[in-house]
């Protein structure tokens, strides 16, 4: 399943690219990019676990840019 999510206060691209490259890493992850310029992120991940890893992606995000929030709906 492959979803597109607004980001609020990610605040470089440093972060962006950090917050990318661990999310990547995430297990079920199957593509995920963040995109500082356009302040969002898609994320392709195994349908079957979407909700588990979401969770797993807010708190990667929370971790690197503790200011930022996904925006959801």
């Amino acid at each position: 399943m492959k979803k597109t999510y607004r980001l609020e206060d990610l605040d470089c691209a440093n972060c962006a690219a950090k917050m990318e490259k661990n999310i990547k890493a995430l297990d079920g992850v199957n593509d995920c990019s963040v995109n500082f310029l356009t302040q969002k992120l898609t994320l392709d991940a195994a349908d079957e676990a979407f909700d588990d890893i979401l969770k797993k992606v807010k708190k990667v995000c929370r971790k690197v840019e503790p200011d930022c929030r996904i925006i959801i709906g």
